[in-house]
């Protein structure tokens, strides 16, 4: 909890609204929600940030009267004042740091150009906090290279939002994806490294023999850059998805699962081990899972299968695909149609959780890494790429496999050979 932050009462809160002539920003949350969840850090961070703006966080159903006096009716809810009259425009749902702090550098009349940046030297930059990217991290450090992480959400990547690992070796049993990367994150912690997480990256600069890493306040320079931005769930191609992304649509089940207690029907579409095995975990809240699945079979390991096929609060609609979603300010069903006879139907639910593949974070790096038709990069056995000093590790890589283990794997060789071509170049 950040001493920047003051937790008032509506009392106070009125109290505190009179008397400051500043720029005040409150954030209305809620317990037991991902978006709020998702939102706490970046508060913090533009609580560090502008500390001439006065933060404020109130729990929305303690302070229902006044939530409801000023027209709240979600969590999270930020809103802007000014000389105690509200100003611009709300934010809601879930939030990006990017919104929040553009929100916060209008209402202060900054504009970008004015922003000096911090520049920061180091022997190696990774790019991406995941199990890659922590690895690397891990094996750079501890041979006294000066390592830092950049993430652009919170450290962990994907396995951190992974209800359980059942494969990662050395683990009994299973492992919470939270817990691993949270052992991860403090080894590497430990061995030095640091981790700038919550950053935007503007720009990477790959070509000179100092590597450029620009993000919304700071230049980071290294001769050696590791990319290990892995990949993110590929978005539902069904028209109004974006309209009820975080508010219908979701694609973590963990991060989001806790929002369907007691639903009657929520949506699982795909049938990789992801898709069925998120299934098996919302049967923990939702009365009734529904896969939809596009083929006559699923592509998950036998074991998922099987686990799944005997829960009885699991069904499966075959050979489909979700073409629309349909709700008004609620998701309440899905348009779905069979692609062999095309024939269209309509399935009630309350949400809608996807699984249907991966796309790789390049974007930033397709005109200077040599990449393929499906947008990961190339890189050989020693996880070198096209340019020299700058290697590719995790998922973003193009191989046939993406595991935590195989992640972590690629990590060692890169930040091996990092520390080889370092000494090859003094």
């Amino acid at each position: 909890m950040s001493d920047k932050i003051l937790y008032l009462s509506a009392e106070q809160f009125e109290n505190e609204l009179d008397h400051n002539k500043g720029l005040l920003v409150l954030d209305f949350f809620s317990e037991d929600c991902p978006p709020c969840a998702q939102l706490a850090p970046i508060y913090e961070r533009m609580a560090e940030k502008f500390p001439q703006v006065t933060f404020v966080k109130m729990m929305r159903q303690t302070y229902r009267p006044l939530a409801e006096r000023l027209s709240v009716k979600g969590s999270p809810t930020v809103l802007f004042f000014q000389n105690g009259k509200e100003v611009g425009e709300r934010l809601t749902g879930y939030i990006a740091k990017s919104q929040m702090r553009i929100a916060l550098e209008n209402l202060l009349g900054i504009e970008p150009e004015q922003i000096e940046k911090e520049v920061i030297d180091a022997d190696v930059l990774v790019l991406g906090g995941g199990p890659a990217g922590l690895t690397t991290a891990l094996y750079a450090s501890r041979s006294r290279l000066r390592t830092i992480v950049i993430e652009e959400g919170i450290a962990g990547g994907q396995a951190a939002t992974t209800y359980h690992i059942a494969n990662y070796p050395g683990t009994v049993g299973t492992i919470g994806g939270k817990d691993l990367m949270e052992n991860m994150i403090n080894q590497v912690k430990g061995f030095g490294a640091e981790i700038h997480d919550l950053k935007e990256v503007f720009s990477v600069g790959l070509s000179s023999e100092v590597k450029e890493i620009v993000t919304e306040d700071a230049v980071y320079r290294a001769p050696v850059v590791v990319v290990a931005t892995g990949a993110e769930s590929r978005r539902l191609p069904a028209e109004r998805e974006a309209d009820f992304r975080g508010n219908g649509v979701h694609y973590c089940a963990t991060c989001d699962g806790a929002m369907y207690q007691e639903a009657d029907n929520v949506i699982v579409v795909g049938g990789g081990n992801s898709a069925v095995e998120e299934a098996i975990y919302l049967t923990k809240f939702a009365k009734h899972i529904t896969i939809i699945h596009q083929f006559d079979h699923f592509q998950a390991s036998k074991t998922a299968q099987e686990e799944a096929m005997a829960n009885p609060k699991i069904s499966v609609i075959w050979n489909s695909e979700v073409r629309s979603i349909i709700g008004d300010k609620h998701l309440t069903g899905v348009k779905i149609e069979n692609v062999l006879n095309h024939s269209e139907s309509t399935v009630e639910a309350n949400g809608v959780f996807v699984y249907i593949g991966m796309q790789p974070r390049t974007q930033l790096l397709k005109d200077q890494l040599k990449i393929n038709s499906w947008g990961y990069i190339e890189a050989d056995d020693e996880m070198r790429t096209n340019i020299e000093g700058v290697f590719a590790a995790g998922d973003v890589r193009s191989k046939t496999v993406r595991q935590v283990a195989t992640a972590v794997g690629d990590g060692a060789v890169a930040a091996v050979n990092a520390e080889r071509y370092l000494a090859s170049h003094k």
